[in-house]
């Protein structure tokens, strides 16, 4: 009985997929472990894609803005300056309050 159960377990996980990957359970198994394997590394690749993301919004934001500043020198600045805001706060600033961005532009600038 616990075969059975095991094997119906496996089965429901892999419910959806295509070929004999939904059908046997040897195929069923494998497919799980890749899909274990791409899930695990592609949440790590999630925070770059936002990383990403981010550094070109606050770019972007200061093409717009006509600032001299680059977004690595914009990033050289803040440290320098001491001012501790990371990119995803910047970017949220950058897209939905610019004026506040403007602010901290011309404080590091």
């Amino acid at each position: 009985m616990n075969s059975l159960k095991r094997r119906r377990t496996v089965l429901k996980m892999v419910k959806g997929y295509r070929f004999g990957r939904s059908k046997k359970e040897r195929a069923a198994k494998e497919a799980i472990f890749h899909a274990g394997k791409y899930a695990f590394a592609h949440r790590r690749d999630k925070k770059n894609d936002f990383r990403r993301l981010w550094n070109v919004r606050i770019n972007g934001a200061l093409d717009v803005m006509d600032s001299s500043l680059s977004y690595s020198k914009l990033i050289g600045a803040l440290k320098k300056a001491n001012i501790l805001i990371n990119r995803k706060m910047l970017s949220e600033l950058a897209a939905h309050s610019p004026e506040t961005f403007a602010r901290i532009i011309k404080k590091v600038s």
